[in-house]
């Protein structure tokens, strides 16, 4: 399928020039890219890695732990 795409003079540049050096085409260089970029983003995390989440976090002044185990967060939505 062909497209059209607009990228910054700068970019461009870099683009034909790696290309170059690499012996390749602009076209196989960025359908490459692409192909790289979407794979990273489907492939699951490694096995035994988790990905980080970043919670917020409430820090008390007295040190104390608040307890929510029993807490029934369903009367926050009523």
């Amino acid at each position: 399928m062909r497209t059209t795409i607009d990228m910054p003079d700068a970019l461009y540049r870099k683009t034909k020039a790696v290309a170059a050096l690499r012996g390749s085409s602009m076209k196989e260089l960025i359908v490459r890219a692409v192909e790289q970029e979407i794979a990273a983003k489907a492939a699951p995390p490694a096995k035994g890695k988790r990905r980080k989440l970043n919670l917020p976090i409430i820090k008390s002044w007295t040190g104390r732990k608040l307890d929510l185990s029993n807490f029934d967060f369903d009367d926050l939505l009523g």
